[in-house]
């Protein structure tokens, strides 16, 4: 269930979303769109050989794209003339790599409410979390501009 975000206060918990599977195909066309085919991430055979993971890890914007889909699991805007517009990130950090198929989810918490002349920014600590493992895959501070639609 989605909170709104004109209900929020500073330093609520926003939760945790459904866990997303990084499977080899999601990472090759991740690899393909970016143009970024480095081995680590494509040649399963190779990092079976050479590989300290000895498989296949995401790219670490893999992991960071999925964040603003999984925090609209999260939150809403508070009605129909609001678009939520992705503002920017801040303090980004890849702190664990993501093996093909590990799952992942977000947590996060909401970090700050500022007023600005084109709507609300929201400041969201996220963090990308990974099944059974205790370090994150990353952690960031999510920048999301409340904006009213105007005709």
């Amino acid at each position: 269930m989605t909170k709104s975000l004109q209900d929020l206060q500073v330093g609520e918990n926003l939760g945790e979303s459904r866990w997303v599977t990084i499977d080899q195909p999601l990472i090759e066309q991740f690899a393909d769109c970016t143009r970024d085919r480095q081995w680590i991430h494509v040649d399963e055979e190779r990092c079976r050989r050479e590989s300290p993971y000895g498989q296949p890890i995401a790219h670490g914007f893999l992991a960071l794209s999925l964040l603003p889909g999984l925090l609209y699991e999260l939150i809403s805007p508070p009605g129909e003339g609001y678009a939520l517009i992705n503002y920017g990130l801040e303090q980004v950090r890849f702190l664990e790599a993501v093996r093909s198929g590990d799952e992942i989810r977000l947590e996060a918490a909401l970090d700050g409410i500022q007023q600005k002349q084109s709507g609300t920014l929201y400041r969201i600590n996220c963090a990308a979390r990974i099944h059974h493992r205790e370090k994150p895959a990353l952690a960031a501070a999510l920048l999301v501009l409340c904006a009213e639609l105007k005709p």
